[in-house]
């Protein structure tokens, strides 16, 4: 039997020089601060930890994330102390929403002690930040009302099937789907909503379960979103053939549900959001809602407002992208926090990343990628979703 060799990449794939960072001011105090494409900065992305405890083949298939993998070492992680500090310049720049990542964030020991730090942020307009988190759901159960008495405001829990043959292989740890459906509940009881449910769907393996979890979730007060499998690094062995575009999950859901098209929540929302209708064909919010997150064969760059902070302080501006700049020396340093603030306004100003756009007018290959996605990128595992 032939060996599946996937190149790895465990460790940042090089850092960009900070530019002019701290040879002028890129930005003053109530001056909007714009990419080169117009975009504002609105949301930060904060991975606190490489770690995961689950094995799932589209992020950190078991084969190169063994017992073999050299993960950071605790001396690496920016401490939360560090990543307060750090979210203090975003926000003066005009960040409003904060989304806790890892791997999985609630491996981060403590992580509510955080959480506390952040909640007693504000925003520039002096409101409450938006503080969020993705998880997988396996803690989550046991630590919800702490993360909720924290200040946590929302979760956003990953789920990608109901069948647990199905999840276990997409998991690949043997971790029950009940154990998950345990966490939401937990979560919904804490207060830690409007909750959403993701399921990445890849064709081939999971596509069976897209009626299950639209049944399962209507009706609960949960916003249910699919999410194609994306080209997010170099370890998941994607290839464009196992995407199963959004309007292809959409068809399935209209053979038995009546949905209609409703309006963004907020600028820069990457899912295309539905509603379900009643009886009557009138659109009832008490049903849930459905999400579409198509960043491979629909683009949303054009109003992406997205920065992206890793667990030792890089800081990438895509998804995609394949280098990011090293934050952490400036964070640690004694210089003071505007030297910081200025620096991440004068990279923010020269962003003009657009990868999904790219990517969407690229062919495919015969072997089922495309060219981009043969391109060097950072590790979602690392970067967070």
């Amino acid at each position: 039997m032939s060996e599946r060799v996937i190149p790895i990449i465990s460790q940042p794939l090089g850092n960009l020089p900070i530019p002019q960072a701290l040879k002028g001011p890129a930005w003053a105090p109530g001056q909007q601060l714009l990419d080169q494409r117009k975009r504002p900065l609105r949301d930060l992305r904060i991975s606190v930890t490489d770690r995961c405890n689950f094995r799932c083949s589209y992020c950190m298939p078991k084969e190169i994330f063994n017992n073999d993998y050299v993960y950071l070492p605790h001396s690496a992680l920016l401490s939360f102390e560090e990543i307060t500090r750090t979210a203090q310049s975003f926000i003066a720049l005009g960040v409003e929403k904060l989304r806790l990542t890892g791997g999985e964030p609630l491996l981060r020991k403590n992580l509510e002690v955080l959480i506390a730090q952040l909640a007693a942020l504000k925003t520039l307009a002096g409101q409450d930040l938006d503080i969020t988190l993705t998880t997988n759901g396996s803690l989550l159960a046991k630590k919800a009302q702490a993360l909720k008495s924290a200040g946590l405001k929302r979760v956003t829990v990953s789920l990608d099937g109901l069948d647990d043959e199905v999840f276990k292989q997409m998991n690949d740890v043997d971790f029950p789907v009940s154990d998950v459906l345990e966490g939401i509940q937990a979560a919904q009881a804490a207060g830690l909503g409007p909750i959403k449910v993701n399921m990445v769907v890849k064709r081939g393996t999971n596509e069976q379960e897209i009626l299950p979890m639209a049944r399962y979730f209507k009706g609960k007060g949960i916003a249910l979103r699919f999410i194609e499998y994306m080209d997010v690094g170099a370890t998941n062995g994607w290839r464009m053939n196992e995407v199963m575009p959004s309007a292809d999950i959409l068809h399935v859901l209209q053979t038995e549900m009546s949905l209609t098209p409703l309006q963004a929540s907020q600028a820069g929302e990457t899912a295309e959001r539905w509603g379900y209708l009643n009886e009557q064909g009138v659109h009832d919010v008490s049903l849930g809602e459905i999400g579409f997150i198509s960043s491979v064969t629909k683009a949303f760059c054009s109003d992406c407002n997205r920065a992206r902070l890793t667990t030792e302080g890089q800081l990438y501006l895509c998804l995609f992208a394949s280098q990011g700049y090293d934050l952490k020396p400036l964070v640690r340093s004694e210089l003071d926090q505007s030297a910081l603030t200025q620096a991440i306004a004068a990279i923010w100003s020269q962003r003009d990343d657009r990868y999904s756009e790219l990517r969407v007018s690229e062919p495919a290959l015969e072997n089922g990628s495309t060219p981009s996605g043969a391109k060097r990128k950072v590790e979602m595992s690392y970067i967070g979703g």
